[in-house]
């Protein structure tokens, strides 16, 4: 009987914990995490704040007693792992409730540790009321300041994923909201033309946003600038960036790749074959270059816990790299991207052509129709689809879905106008967005 140990308890852990369980009855599952809540929906967080989501615990997948009772799975939440003996096969784990620390043996770890938010050094940034949101419990203490405090200005540092997420939420519950971005583009993963359409949505909105500077100073309610400019703000959410949580595997000898993330091959081992690492925290490479990647969003690391579980019951299915396909909401916008973008593109002094589409999400004539501008980035002797990107009303996510699809399936650039893709005027037109960067591409 297999006995197996997962370091972590929300996406990539627990998602494995299931897997490995569907696919083998009898192997003895016990999984640890620091925090205390299991497998919540991470993603949902800021909507939650927001007032979208009315309900915060419907985030909670499952907790220990459930994932026990449907799974026979041992979740011991408020449980830290110490320490890795590879030699013993051991972990040494501390209970953060009693102090108390005890040895678990394992014949395999899964470690899927996440990643913890970065927050800068700034001069007398703990007189001032800071949050970061990286869990649960971080969604609990910024929701309940709102309403316990009722603040009315906010200052995001960092454009990201998070921090947009964020601005768009709080200033839909009223607050007055500045995005504050050292780079000179927000969401640094889009091209600059992409970004810049982003940047037209949350002038339109209110949202006050400042580019190419950062918090250098602050001071109770009062922020300086590194550009000198001076800002008021009843709170600071910090979302510049996640920190791959890898002291544990450093700690224990375990390889760390390029991107800072546990470095594992195609079925998620380390360089200890008996441990795998998967999530935030895991190194895999892309499917573009082949190049070292490290992708920190939800669906890599439940793709991840897949392989990893069937791995382990003696099937081998070999990841195939990873893309980065995200999408995200911003107002009245959607943008979404897959693959590189044009400063990947530069930095790996690839040959690259580009296409870009800006039409109707479907038929111009019925009444709910909306604009987009796709983008694809391709290799003008190969044709091999490099990346793209999709910005605009709806339907943006399902072109970035096509394009993810004909790049697993090896289709060139000029494949796109064959497709047979759903048409009807509610949906599309007779030649789809995607049919056009096929045709464009053909005759440039």
């Amino acid at each position: 009987m297999k006995k197996i140990v997962i370091v972590g308890a929300v996406g990539g852990g627990a998602t494995a914990a299931g897997q490995i369980r569907f696919y083998d009855s009898e192997a003895r599952i016990t999984v640890f995490d620091r925090d205390s809540t299991m497998s919540y929906a991470a993603c949902g967080t800021p909507y939650v704040i927001g007032n979208v989501i009315e309900d915060e615990r419907s985030i909670i997948m499952t907790d220990p007693e459930q994932f026990k009772k449907k799974r026979d799975v041992d979740v011991k939440l408020r449980h830290e792992v110490m320490e890795i003996d590879r030699q013993a096969k051991t972990v040494l784990v501390h209970n953060m409730e009693t102090d108390e620390q005890f040895s678990e043996p394992y014949d395999a770890l899964i470690l899927a540790p996440g990643g913890s938010a970065i927050v800068p050094e700034v001069e007398g940034l703990d007189t001032s009321k800071v949050f970061t949101l990286r869990n649960y419990e971080d969604m609990q203490r910024i929701d309940q300041f709102i309403k316990t405090q009722q603040p009315k200005t906010c200052v995001v540092s960092g454009g990201g994923f998070i921090g947009l997420e964020m601005a768009e939420n709080l200033k839909n519950l009223g607050l007055d909201v500045t995005l504050v971005h050292k780079s000179p583009a927000i969401m640094s993963i889009l091209d600059l033309d992409m970004s810049l359409i982003i940047e037209k949505e949350l002038a339109l909105q209110g949202v006050k946003l400042l580019t190419g500077t950062a918090i250098e100073k602050s001071e109770g309610k009062n922020i300086t600038l590194t550009n000198g400019i001076e800002l008021q703000a009843d709170f600071i959410i910090m979302s510049i960036g996640l920190r791959p949580n890898t002291k544990l595997a450093v700690k224990a000898g375990l390889d760390i790749g390029e991107t800072g993330g546990i470095r594992t091959n195609e079925y998620m081992q380390t360089n200890d074959p008996s441990i795998y690492a998967i999530g935030d925290a895991s190194e895999n490479f892309d499917m573009v270059t082949g190049d070292p990647k490290r992708v920190p969003l939800a669906s890599p690391a439940h793709r991840q816990a897949f392989i990893a579980a069937r791995h382990l019951i003696g099937d081998k299915i070999a990841k195939k790299g990873l893309l980065g396909t995200s999408v995200l909401k911003i107002f009245s916008l959607t943008a979404a991207m897959t693959g590189l973008n044009e400063q990947a593109i530069k930095d790996k002094n690839l040959p690259a052509a580009s296409v870009t589409h800006t039409g109707n999400s479907n038929a111009g004539y019925y009444p709910e129709h909306s604009k987009i501008t796709l983008k694809v980035h391709y290799d003008p002797q190969t044709r091999k689809i490099l990346g793209a990107q999709c910005i605009g009303g709806k339907g943006v996510d399902k072109r970035i879905d096509v394009i993810v699809t004909a790049i697993y399936g090896g289709l060139t650039v000029d494949d796109l106008q064959a497709l047979e893709l759903c048409y009807a005027p509610p949906y599309s037109s007779p030649k789809d967005p995607i049919n056009m960067i096929g045709y464009k591409a053909i005759n440039k």
